[in-house]
């Protein structure tokens, strides 16, 4: 399709000559032993960033690296205190581009009643940044296994599993592989159900310019950009992502919250790379899961939540029902709330959440 369209703006050997130039650029922007002199960041900025994120939360909690097999760690904040060790704990999977301490305004909530953990994925945040596989199914089961020996080396025997976006899309794959480990799955806004509809291009028509300049991007990682500007990077969160600062205006009037996505996003592009190998233009998953949902054992329940507001088809909730109609399927629509539910209306999202888990022991 890409080919045809090249074809058709008359673009297509544009793209061959300059994709040399682009390519070798931004591939050079991408060397770590770069990264100090020309993106202001650094593991320390990181880490100060992360601090504070989490200035806020008022629970105890510990922080520590879990260890896992070829060396890497996966970072992890631990919600847990003697009068609720009994109950199954909840693991709290974060999505694209994100890290723990996006849930600062759930952590204090959703910990109250069970242990709770929350780990930046494999390749995010503070974790580990290996290479992944190029191949879709091999880099998925990356992030699967990643989890596994995370939960192992924890010692958990069964978990509640809260996943939003990429982290809801890993969730059912875990469970699909490691049924006896899952109580109960919460997939927020989930990433990755839906087949990309055959009429994508027809129903939404794009100038052919548009697709040409996509085709010429689609090799690169989705935030090359950020590291590529280098010290303009920070600015640039700021400008095109002004709505997440409003929503954490309850814990931070500073610039907190953008700084420490920048920070998180301008390290070595690991699991986005992964990410960027598990997708089909405009965004789709190669291997959508409701190709999937039959191999997921029925006794699994699924809470999904949707905020009214947001741009994902909250039509993955209504598959997944329809998909297995033997499994218990609450689906949840937040007032108010965009994709990030869990930051856009936080009180509302922590008491639905809470509610639908009250069954867990």
């Amino acid at each position: 399709v890409l080919e045809r369209v090249l074809s058709v703006s008359g673009v297509h050997s544009l793209v061959h000559n300059m994709w040399g130039y682009v390519d070798t650029t931004i591939r050079w922007c991408w060397i770590p032993s770069w990264l100090p002199s020309w993106c202001p960041t650094s593991q320390n900025h990181l880490q100060a960033a992360e601090d504070m994120m989490l200035r806020c939360v008022e629970s105890p909690f510990l922080k520590q690296y879990v260890s896992i097999s070829n060396n890497n760690r996966l970072w992890t904040l631990n919600f847990n205190r003697e009068s609720i060790a009994g109950k199954t704990p909840m693991v709290l999977l974060h999505g694209f581009g994100g890290g723990v301490g996006l849930w600062a305004q759930n952590l204090d909530a959703l910990s109250q009643d069970r242990p709770v953990y929350a780990l930046d994925l494999l390749g995010f945040g503070q974790s580990s940044r290996p290479n992944f596989s190029t191949d879709a199914q091999e880099a998925e089961q990356q992030f699967v296994e990643s989890i596994e020996q995370w939960r192992e080396k924890v010692g958990l025997d069964s978990m509640i599993l809260l996943g939003h976006n990429l982290g809801g899309y890993l969730a059912v794959s875990y469970a699909i592989k490691y049924p006896r480990r899952v109580k109960h799955m919460v997939l927020v806004e989930p990433w990755g159900f839906l087949e990309r509809p055959d009429t994508a291009e027809e129903d939404r028509p794009i100038p052919v310019w548009i697709k040409a300049l996509g085709a010429m991007f689609t090799p690169f990682n989705p935030l090359a950009g950020l590291r590529l500007l280098g010290p303009l990077g920070p600015a640039l969160v700021q400008i095109l992502r002004p709505d997440f600062k409003k929503k954490f205006s309850s814990m931070f009037v500073d610039n907190t919250v953008p700084e420490y996505i920048y920070h998180m996003n301008a390290q070595s592009p690991s699991g986005e790379t992964a990410f960027r190998n598990m997708t089909v233009p405009y965004g789709w998953a190669k291997r959508p899961m409701s190709q999937r949902m039959d191999q997921l054992q029925p006794h699994i329940p699924i809470t999904a939540v949707y905020g009214s507001r947001s741009s994902v088809d909250s039509n993955s909730g209504a598959a997944i029902r329809e998909l297995t109609p033997e499994r218990p399927v609450d689906i949840i629509t937040i007032r108010g709330a965009g994709h990030y539910v869990y930051a856009d209306q936080p009180d509302d999202f922590n008491h639905r959440v809470l509610r639908a888990c009250d069954k867990v022991g």
